[in-house]
């Protein structure tokens, strides 16, 4: 199922009667979705235009034509494309090559089909201009957040990655305006990061999440939204594919910050290497 209705199938739980019914009746026909208007789906579906104007943005799409836009572009996908490979037991070394491939690749396309564009390009301005840049996460996130300091400690941004929670919450507390913390957690509801990003957001620091696609705690609370792709669900060893396509939108991130600030960071990324090669 493609990521926007396993989203939606998700949080099914939490929802009201009506937003359920919606929800229920936007999976079953999901194929007729982008031929319909809104006024027509509230008709079909016994909802409201209001109730489904309120759904979209649930999931941060601006409004129904956007949601319809999005969905398109993932139903668009080849049908062998579309289910994630699972670990196997006894599996052949060359299918496992063949599904790991597979996996990032979907990954990969799935989160760039849910990118938006202006979210980018603000996470983008907010981390060109801080002061200071705190990174949270914790396991695999914790893994992605190291990646992404290593890249601006290498362009002179003056950062820090913490998956330690005490040291994450001491560094979120000396935090002030015009500097960003960034929160990476795949499910959006890991408890150590949403106290981090609380902390730096009480303090005034602009706050990104960075989650799969949803509605979670984390993104409650952040000012910019950037979101990874949903898995399926009882996918095992899901870390692997959520890690590379958190990698994927921290890369965009990182390459537009250099392309925007090209004659500043660009000599710095340079010189950076130079005297690696010079004292390593």
């Amino acid at each position: 199922m493609p990521g926007i209705l396993s989203a939606i199938q998700e949080q099914m739980g939490s929802m009201s009667r009506k937003e359920k019914e919606l929800a229920a009746y936007i999976i079953d026909h999901s194929a007729n979705m982008t031929q319909i208007g809104i006024t027509q789906l509230a008709k079909d579906s016994g909802s409201s235009t209001a109730t489904i104007s309120r759904f979209c943005k649930i999931f941060h799409f601006a409004g129904f034509t956007e949601f319809k836009i999005k969905l398109a572009a993932e139903l668009a996908q080849p049908p062998a494309a579309q289910s994630y490979q699972d670990i196997i037991a006894d599996n052949s070394l060359s299918n496992i090559v063949a599904a790991m491939e597979a996996n990032h690749v979907r990954s990969i396309t799935d989160t760039t089909r849910l990118l938006d564009m202006k979210l980018l390009q603000k996470a983008i301005d907010a981390i060109a201009a801080a002061r200071q840049i705190d990174l949270y996460g914790v396991a695999t996130s914790g893994l992605v957040a190291q990646d992404f300091y290593q890249k601006l400690i290498r362009i002179g941004k003056r950062s820090v990655a913490f998956s330690d929670p005490h040291m994450q919450v001491t560094s979120a507390s000396s935090l002030t305006k015009g500097d960003v913390a960034i929160g990476i957690s795949y499910s959006g509801e890991t408890t150590e990061t949403i106290a981090a990003l609380k902390c730096a957001s009480e303090h005034g620091a602009t706050t990104i999440s960075l989650t799969k696609f949803g509605t979670h705690t984390l993104t409650s609370i952040a000012d910019i939204c950037l979101f990874t792709s949903t898995l399926e669900e009882g996918m095992r060893r899901g870390d692997m594919a959520s890690r590379i396509a958190q990698l994927h939108v921290i890369d965009i991130v990182f390459v537009g910050l250099l392309s925007q600030q090209f004659d500043q960071l660009v000599p710095r990324l340079e010189t950076s290497y130079q005297m690696v090669r010079k004292y390593r």
